[in-house]
């Protein structure tokens, strides 16, 4: 362990012990596609113990330009997204244990969230970001949830007590056409999310609905701070 991870464990304020903390954790992942592709390598590079996919997509040509986990023979076949990113995964990371569950999340299903420390909300969708949402509530974990459009995006850190997704974001809707997004933005999205939950794994950092939004085109960074909506549907009614 001491070779693989080296340069983080030689941090101030890391060392052994973190990097343990981290290699008993386990992370869900909702959306293998451009931000989870990223936000999934940098994850199992740092050496977190168990990664949970969950995607029921299949590999198309038109993901390859942003979501890199995923090759031109996963398209061909094509592949489930999750059994793809799993086979990359291992072959970075062996000893990290990756669960592929080519499948939904919906309201009935939460119990594939059982065993995660938190999730990455790495979705495309206003339901499913929002049932992701319920289910983290529900079991009282964090979420980080990311979004990617054209050169810029976002990311959103919820922490239990805190303002939730639908505090932040009441009015989600659907794109009715496919969004335009360049690969790279994607990858810096989904990297920004595997730091924030890497920093809540180790209890580093501030969070608590502490959000980036990052206009790439421009090179410029603003921050917002969303408070807690006591009449919000999802979790106005749960206590602190």
């Amino acid at each position: 362990m001491r070779d693989r991870y080296a340069r983080q464990i030689s941090m101030e304020g890391f060392g052994v012990s973190a990097q343990e903390r981290l290699c008993r954790s386990t992370v869900a992942v909702v959306g293998i596609g451009g931000l989870g592709s990223p936000a999934c390598q940098y994850l199992a590079a740092a050496g977190v113990g168990k990664l949970i996919l969950i995607d029921d997509g299949r590999v198309e040509a038109s993901n390859l330009n942003r979501q890199v986990l995923h090759y031109e023979e996963d398209a061909l076949l094509p592949r489930f997204k999750v059994e793809s990113a799993r086979i990359k995964l291992k072959a970075l990371n062996s000893e990290v244990r990756v669960e592929a569950l080519p499948m939904l999340l919906e309201d009935d299903n939460s119990y594939i969230l059982e065993d995660a420390d938190l999730a990455l909300d790495c979705l495309d969708n206003p339901q499913g970001r929002y049932a992701l949402n319920r289910h983290c509530l529900a079991r009282r974990i964090p979420l980080v949830h990311g979004a990617v459009e054209g050169m810029g995006g976002h990311v959103l850190t919820l922490v239990p007590g805190g303002p939730c997704l639908r505090c932040a974001f009441p009015d989600l809707v659907s794109s009715r056409r496919p969004v335009p997004v360049i690969g790279a933005a994607a990858g810096v999205i989904g990297a920004l999310q595997a730091m924030e939950a890497i920093k809540l794994l180790l209890d580093m950092g501030e969070a608590d609905g502490h959000a980036l939004f990052l206009d790439l085109r421009h090179d410029q960074v603003s921050e917002v701070r969303f408070v807690r909506n006591p009449e919000c549907p999802d979790c106005g009614s749960l206590g602190p």
